[in-house]
Parts: structure tokens; C-alpha cells; sequence
């Protein structure tokens, strides 16, 4: 499965920005596809997961109510819509896949987002 992420750039703060990710090769394996984001110096962190028929969402408290993420499966690919931007979401954002929640077998190049205060 090969992940490929597009979509990053610089926004002012309480910008939106919409960041996707497309799926190709095994595609069956990408039942839960999801996003995480590393800011320099810091530790990659999860921020949304979504399954396959979108029944089962979640998100880091942190962007609850502000970021909401979406599949198109026709076309296998995964948005991160983000609204209300803060600096503190400057990072890179990663997308993953797996056929499971919590375990993430493959990985996709970041799209670097960076907020403006």
C-alpha cells in the first residue's frame, strides 16, 4: 500500500486548510485510515482515525470540533478538513492505514501544515 499525502501549506491562525491523502496498491488493507502529526521536537501524535464505512470516528481532544476527517473509498482517499487553526497545530501530517484501529502498517511522506500566529 503506498500513502500519498497532499494539500499542506501556511495559513494564519483560525484559517482552515484541507490536507488528503491518497491510497493505491493493496487498498483493502487500509480499513481504518487516519492521520498523525509530529511538531519539531516533539513526538508524533495521533489526530483522527476513520474506518472504512465511517461508522467509527475519533480524535485527539485537541482538535475535537475543529478538524473533521472524511474517506471517498471509490476513490480511496482520506481529508483532513482543519478549521480554527492555532500555531499549535504547526507539524507535519502523516497518513496511515491498517486494517485495524491502533495499528498502523502503513505510513504515507508528511505534508508539512504551518499556522501564523
Amino acid at each position: 500500500v503506498q500513502l500519498q499525502a497532499s494539500g499542506g501549506g501556511l495559513v494564519q491562525a483560525g484559517g482552515s486548510l484541507r490536507i488528503s491523502c491518497a491510497a493505491s496498491g493493496r487498498t483493502s488493507s487500509t480499513y481504518y485510515m487516519g492521520w498523525f502529526r509530529q511538531a519539531p521536537g516533539k513526538e508524533r501524535e495521533f489526530v483522527a482515525a476513520i474506518s472504512w464505512s465511517g461508522d467509527s470516528i475519533r480524535y485527539i481532544d485537541s482538535v475535537k470540533g475543529r478538524f473533521t476527517i472524511s474517506r471517498d473509498n471509490a476513490k480511496n482517499t482520506v481529508t483532513l478538513q482543519m478549521n480554527s487553526l492555532k500555531a499549535e497545530d504547526t507539524a507535519a501530517y502523516y497518513c496511515a492505514a491498517g486494517q485495524r484501529d491502533h495499528q498502523w502498517n502503513y505510513w504515507g511522506q508528511g505534508t508539512q501544515v504551518t499556522v501564523s500566529s
